[in-house]
């Protein structure tokens, strides 16, 4: 088996906390040095999505999945370079995670 037969490595980081957000960039940043052809998706809710607001990442926002529960709890707006899920985060995940995709608490 060739590198090109193995399928693309994919992780969602699931941040629920603003220190958690922080980690989950770092994080991606490292995953996509090392491995660029990797998918790599934050997934942000609860505490995480007014940090994440407050504080923008270029490069980490790129990645950013957004609970729409949370940001209807917030009454705020998503940065437009972040991406709002369909559903809750937590159903999000379960769905990800039943096609494949490694999930990562942080």
């Amino acid at each position: 088996m060739t590198s090109r037969d193995t399928p693309p490595i994919r992780i969602l980081l699931h941040a629920p906390t603003a220190d958690g957000l922080l980690r989950a960039r770092k994080n991606a940043a490292n995953v996509l040095k090392d491995a660029p052809q990797a998918e790599v998706r934050i997934f942000i809710n609860s505490e995480a999505v007014a940090a994440a607001l407050d504080q923008p990442d270029a490069v980490g926002d790129r990645l950013t999945w957004v609970c729409p529960n949370t940001l209807r709890n917030l009454s705020r707006e998503p940065a437009a370079s972040m991406r709002v899920l369909p559903h809750s985060s937590v159903l999000e995940l379960a769905k990800l995670q039943g096609e494949g995709w490694a999930y990562v608490r942080t």
